[in-house]
């Protein structure tokens, strides 16, 4: 029962991460905003259209840290704790996301319009690459050590310790981390273009969103397929379930997708489904839908790859410092009662995600136009 609820947990914790790479079309879409918007109008468009669904975005980024927190305290404490610059530095760029939102239409701001937007293109630049950047060190990765006798230390009872100065910035000097930053990147800005196709009624800008998208999901593809393809090849980090011990395993990703044939098939539907919003997009000029077809794939490749990181007895934050330090399913877990008290609360997850659908279908129950911008009411 214990392990049931450890990979239970593993799975929600999961799926929040491929929803979370999904809502980053947000973060994605204003990375465009000065290469797009070519008119005050349109750039307001442009606003108006993430604007209206940041707040799922932040809201799922929280609630990932969360889930986190709760089923594996270990890893938010190591990770969170430890690579506090990277994680700062994620936040950080969405407060300013926030704050650029609800300020660049006040009259009389101090920084002025132009600033604020410039704020929005930063967090969707910044936060990606570095999310991104994050979840490849659960296949490269981090330098950490834990010493969990320091629980008896009064005077500072922390078990986990950061190995180097650079506090989550270190990890950005690993190539195959910063291969899957940039994956993320041009994922979103992916995303971004499709939602624009989808949520916005102006074909100058349409177009301009439709040619941008050959670009962007071309060097999405190869910084993606390059990652997978080495994380296939590479030696992982596999855990021996009789004693704990971890130990390195020539193919162990590949190994786990060929065990797991079930998520082997998430994974590749997932790529089908982001691989046929795009073509869809671009083949057929009056096609808009593909940001459904790319976000649910994007969802459950996401999921896949998570899956794979720490389901068949593998470490999912390894450690590159000290081998039996990394991390694994039953090694970071909460208790049994915690996890399966939470378990029940998660009966509740279904009815929450049915109600986003429901507002996001009642926000966007017609596209923006200009008309729009202009009636006035509510408007970034």
């Amino acid at each position: 029962m214990y392990i049931f609820l450890q990979q239970y947990w593993w799975f929600i914790v999961s799926l929040l991460g491929g929803i979370l790479v999904f809502l980053m079309f947000v973060q994605g879409g204003n990375s465009l905003l000065f290469c797009l918007g070519k008119t005050e109008e349109q750039k307001k468009m442009m606003i108006n259209s993430t604007g209206r669904k940041w707040e799922f975005t932040f809201t799922t980024l929280v609630t990932f840290g969360g889930a986190f927190f709760a089923s594996f305290p270990l890893f938010y404490s190591t990770s969170f704790g430890g690579a506090y610059w990277l994680w700062m530095i994620i936040l950080f760029s969405f407060v300013l996301q926030a704050v650029s939102y609800e300020f660049q239409s006040k009259a009389g701001n101090l920084l002025g319009k132009k600033t604020y937007r410039t704020f929005l293109v930063i967090n969707g630049v910044v936060g990606p690459v570095l999310l991104g950047g994050a979840v490849a060190t659960f296949f490269t990765g981090s330098e950490f050590y834990i010493d969990r006798g320091n629980m008896g230390d009064v005077a500072m009872p922390v078990i986990s310790q950061w190995a180097n100065a650079g506090h989550g910035l270190d990890a950005l000097l690993n190539l195959w981390n910063v291969v899957l930053g940039l994956a993320v990147f041009f994922l979103a800005r992916v995303l971004g273009t499709l939602y624009f196709i989808n949520n916005i009624d102006e074909p100058d800008l349409v177009a301009r969103c439709r040619r941008s998208l050959w670009g962007n999901a071309g060097l999405f593809l190869v910084f993606f397929l390059a990652f997978v393809v080495r994380t296939l090849v590479a030696d992982g980090y596999a855990v021996r379930p009789e004693t704990g011990e971890v130990y390195m395993e020539p193919y162990k990703y590949l190994t786990n997708f060929i065990d797991m044939p079930l998520v082997l098939v998430v994974f590749l539907l997932g790529v089908v489904g982001v691989l046929w919003g795009i073509v869809r997009t671009l083949l057929k000029p009056a096609f808009d839908k593909g940001i459904w077809f790319a976000g649910a794939g994007t969802v459950l490749t996401v999921l896949a790859l998570l899956l794979v990181a720490g389901y068949n007895n593998t470490a999912y934050y390894p450690s590159t410092y000290d081998l039996q330090s990394s991390l694994t399913l039953a090694n970071s877990c909460s208790s049994r009662f915690t996890l399966q008290t939470m378990a029940y609360v998660s009966i509740l997850v279904p009815f929450v995600l049915a109600y986003i659908f429901y507002a996001w279908r009642s926000i966007d129950n017609r596209k923006i136009d200009a008309r729009e911008m202009n009636e006035g009411g509510h408007a970034y």
